[in-house]
């Protein structure tokens, strides 16, 4: 139990989202997606420089 109030939250998002009209800006959206960078700056490749790293080597013992 308690889980109702969560999903009746999720619902009212999931609602908005659905029905709401965004206003999109297709020329920035197309400025970014032409020049490969990420909203960050850094292009997107630079993210996962090292396939080998899962994130989680902090936490080995």
């Amino acid at each position: 139990m308690g889980r109702g109030r969560a999903k009746a939250k999720q619902t009212k998002v999931a609602r908005e989202l659905k029905y709401s009209s965004h206003n999109t800006d297709f020329d920035a959206l197309q400025r970014e997606l032409s020049s490969g960078e990420s909203a960050t700056g850094r292009r997107s490749e630079e993210r996962y420089d090292d396939p080998s790293d899962d994130g989680y080597d902090d936490y080995r013992r």
